[in-house]
């Protein structure tokens, strides 16, 4: 239903243009009226500004006409605020706004553009476009008070918002936009935007630019479907400023009260979904970056970049990437909130200079697979990551479990040394486990204390001096000998030949394997605390 389009000729002012249409007659009386202007038919396929049946004159303005309507508008009735407010209207030729102040609010609903809308460095209130078809939106620099929404409108072409400052919100939901000349569906590096983004359900078919943005509040992603098959990247956002949260999880298909929030257990859900390289580097992230069942589909030579990073939660809890990498270099969070079957296999995951404070994991994640998720992140030896996880663990009361952390340090650094070395390593490993199982060098003093004590009872060793000598006593002198340091009064007494010789001098070497690498252990342990 038309509102406004009834003129009669008292209501035509006297400087109006009198080459107007039909159509152009009643937007401008509407305007006027600050009322809805409604071209459409009731038919939902004809009125589809997507489709392909023809809108013929009685539904086309010129574009020139709008734009002396919003720049150098008449005045509004009396009683009334002036607003162009369209519905099922074609818009000829193109809108070119660029540089211009528009004062009354904007609101268009299923209209088709014929070509592209420009508004470089326009200044609006607030601006609808809801529903329509665009070849393309030219905004850069572009500045509103208010909001700028773009639901389920489509672009042929791109748009570009480089550098827009958006006093409220953006929303994109639903919307469908295909890539430039440059291969960008959606050019907005350097936006500023006062509170929320919201993209939920966005179609995306080419990079999506978001390098340096600024985002007050929260940006949504929900439900998202980024396809970039052209270059590397699908979603290329670094430096990007986020108040509160980045979601890149489901959303729920079927109730608008569903927007913004997490889908309830049973709602149809549409999965946020990437193919191609996603680059958020040096974000700032004021709450959280959500990867909550997010499908990532690389090829070998794309990523997830999540370098540098800031933020309190980092909640990856998507599906593991079958390709391409994911990269945690330099990142610092305090919560890691994940799932073991969420992190890409061996060689896949970089973890150099990750710092995370608390693990919070969803499901079942035993150390077992912890120690692989950190070996997955290291090709070559690198004690970082274990000394990382060691110590979030021992700070959350796991000491046990901290200790097997730095053992398997130890185990995957005795493979980088020479033969020596590592003969060395697999003694100290075998013995008392690199010092971190102390009560393993107890058993084996016990163990080689009793033998050499059976052993040395068998022997009767004269003294070295006659008359300056303790009496013999075989258990004495065997622990005398296990003990370095220590003199019990007997080892420097007796003279030993032939095999008991060679058996004391295999138990104080022992003894002092057993010594030192205990005294090793427990370094790190006091260095540690």
């Amino acid at each position: 239903m038309t509102e406004g389009a009834g003129l009669r000729d008292g209501d035509l002012p006297d400087d109006l243009p009198n080459d107007l249409t039909a159509a152009e007659l009643g937007m401008w009386q509407a305007f006027r009226n600050g009322s809805v202007y409604d071209l459409s038919s009731g038919d939902t396929i004809v009125d589809d500004p997507h489709g392909g049946h023809p809108w013929g004159d009685e539904r086309t303005v010129r574009a020139r006409i709008i734009c002396w309507l919003l720049l150098d508008g008449p005045p509004a009735l009396a009683g009334r605020v002036s607003s162009l407010k369209l519905t099922g209207v074609r818009i000829s030729g193109t809108m070119d706004l660029a540089g211009g102040t528009v004062v009354p609010y904007v609101e268009m609903r299923g209209c088709r553009f014929d070509r592209e809308i420009l508004l470089p460095e326009a200044h609006f209130t607030t601006v609808r476009l809801v529903d329509c078809a665009v070849p393309r939106l030219e905004a850069a620099r572009v500045h509103t008070e208010g909001d700028l929404h773009l639901p389920r409108c489509r672009f042929h072409n791109g748009v570009r918002l480089t550098d827009a400052h958006i006093g409220t919100d953006l929303l994109l939901n639903q919307a469908i936009v295909y890539r430039d000349r440059s291969g960008r569906s959606m050019a907005a590096d350097g936006i500023s935007v006062g509170q929320d983004l919201q993209a939920e359900m966005l179609e995306s078919h080419g990079e999506l630019s978001l390098r340096g943005a600024s985002i007050g509040v929260s940006l949504s992603l929900r439900g998202a479907r980024l396809v970039n098959p052209y270059t590397r990247l699908a979603l290329n956002a670094p430096q990007l400023t986020v108040g509160r949260t980045l979601y890149l999880t489901p959303a729920g298909i079927g109730s608008p009260l569903l927007s913004g929030r997490t889908p309830a257990r049973g709602t149809r859900i549409q999965r946020f979904e990437c193919q191609g390289g996603v680059r958020l580097d040096d974000g700032r992230f004021g709450d959280a970056v959500d990867l909550e069942r997010a499908r990532f589909t690389f090829t070998d030579e794309q990523e997830l970049s999540l370098r540098r990073i800031q933020t309190p939660e980092l909640r990856f809890l998507g599906e593991r990437p079958e390709r391409g990498g994911v990269v945690l270099s330099g990142a610092r969070i305090v919560n890691l909130m994940d799932r073991a079957d969420a992190w890409p296999d061996p060689g896949l995951l970089h973890m150099s200079g990750f710092t995370y404070e608390n693990l919070v994991p969803r499901g079942p994640f035993p150390l077992e697979r912890r120690l692989e998720w950190v070996a997955a992140a290291t090709a070559e030896y690198n004690p970082e990551p274990y000394e990382r996880l060691a110590a979030v663990l021992r700070n959350g009361g796991e000491d046990e479990d901290a200790r097997e952390v730095l053992l398997a340090k130890q185990r995957r650094r005795r493979e980088t040394l020479p033969p020596a070395a590592k003969f060395w390593g697999y003694a100290q490993d075998w013995m008392v486990a690199y010092g971190y199982r102390p009560g393993r060098a107890a058993v084996w003093m016990a163990v080689l204390w009793a033998a050499s004590s059976v052993a040395f009872a068998q022997a009767d060793p004269p003294p070295l001096k006659g008359g300056e000598h303790p009496t013999w006593n075989p258990p004495l002198f065997a622990l005398d000998l296990l003990l370095p340091v220590i003199d019990l009064g007997q080892a420097g007494f007796w003279q030993l030949s032939g095999a008991w010789q060679w058996l004391a001098a295999a138990m104080i070497l022992l003894g002092w394997v057993l010594a030192t690498t205990v005294a090793a252990g427990a370094t790190r342990l006091l260095r540690r605390s």
